[in-house]
């Protein structure tokens, strides 16, 4: 899964176009560093803290 997918997922966004826009105007940390890359790819145990909205935590779905 990618940052994008997951600020879609989490309906953050509606849209990869969005999220590319939302990251340049918004703080998100990936692991307590800043990333702004839509593309960033997560693996379990991420970390994700969307600044004003909530901390997430990246883990693999079955299914």
């Amino acid at each position: 899964m990618t940052l994008g997918q997951l600020l879609k997922e989490e309906t953050i966004v509606s849209s990869g176009g969005q999220a590319k826009w939302y990251l340049k105007e918004h703080a998100v940390d990936v692991n307590s560093e800043p990333d702004d890359r839509r593309g960033r790819k997560l693996y379990p145990g991420d970390t994700v803290d969307v600044k004003d909205v909530g901390l997430f935590f990246y883990t693999l779905k079955s299914g």
